[in-house]
């Protein structure tokens, strides 16, 4: 067993498997702690490196492009310090983690663990349910659909429509943006319906507009990557039909008279709260210009 255990975590490998314990200590983000021990296979790594800081090292774990719905889902823009395969090594303690990192090299070697990407998960994801709220609002995903319920800070026109429930039928892909606090963050749940929408996610009842606090909305990425644990692999999408997503991970546009007619549907509803006066005539006009952008 090579094990290493610092305030930022603990790292524990027996030949087979790699288990990533993050620690307890303030400093270490709720993301880490959130998503609590991660069990990677050998089979799921494809390399590991010791890099050197100031003061200090840091081990990094790289894994096999399509073995991690986490990675998937945030697609490497976690924050370095909510990143769950890095962890930051005292400048005493680089010897015990250079002596980790040549066990994992060698049994990669050993075992002749392909670098390539991965044609399945090789992780599961966290488990499910799981619930985050947002200054955007709730969201929450039990393992067959999820549900966004709005907070008193959504725009009217989400708060007007009520809660909102996906199913993963109808479900093409999880789209994450962090939230930087230089820049908002997003949420977006594409379905078949809307995968030409061109809504904003402040506006997009099928997304949630991350502008709050920057720690606290990461933990969205703990539902994306739940809910691409439970979508086909991307290795899957090699002939996709229309609305379903391509081996790049991008839609194929529906037909253009479905997509009008999703967004003619989407203007008799904003029609309807402006006539029940839920929509001022300015937020009306200003949501309804958006939607006919898409025609």
């Amino acid at each position: 067993m090579a094990e290493i255990i610092q305030r930022d975590g603990t790292w524990a490998f027996d030949g087979d498997t790699l288990r990533i314990t993050p620690g307890l200590h303030r400093s270490v983000p709720p993301l880490r702690r959130t998503y609590g021990e991660i069990t990677v296979p050998l089979a799921a790594v494809s390399g590991v490196v010791l890099e050197a800081a100031r003061g200090h090292g840091r081990l990094r774990l790289r894994l096999r492009e399509g073995a991690d719905p986490l990675l998937q889902a945030t697609g490497g823009r976690l924050p370095d310090a909510a990143d769950p395969y890095r962890l930051t090594v005292d400048a005493d303690r680089t010897g015990a983690a250079e002596y980790v990192a040549e066990e994992i090299r060698c049994a990669l070697l050993l075992d002749r663990v392909p670098q390539g990407p991965t044609e399945v998960y090789l992780l599961p994801g966290p488990p499910v349910p799981v619930s985050v709220r947002t200054s955007d609002g709730t969201v929450s995903f039990d393992g067959t659909r999820i549900r966004i319920d709005w907070a008193d800070t959504s725009e009217r026109v989400k708060r007007a429509t009520g809660p909102r429930i996906i199913t993963m039928g109808d479900l093409v892909r999880v789209e994450w943006l962090p939230n930087t606090r230089h820049e908002d963050g997003s949420l977006r749940f594409v379905t078949r319906e809307t995968a030409l929408s061109e809504l904003p996610p402040d506006k997009d009842p099928y997304a949630l507009d991350l502008w709050g606090s920057a720690r606290r909305d990461l933990l969205t990425a703990v539902v994306a990557a739940a809910v691409t644990a439970r979508l086909p692999h991307p290795s899957t999408h090699t002939a996709p039909a229309n609305g379903e997503r391509l081996a790049c991970g991008a839609p194929v546009p529906p037909p253009v008279s479905d997509h009008h007619d999703v967004l003619l549907r989407r203007l008799r509803e904003l029609g309807r709260l402006h006539r029940d006066g839920v929509l001022t005539d300015e937020e009306f006009a200003r949501t309804k210009a958006v939607v006919l952008r898409g025609f």
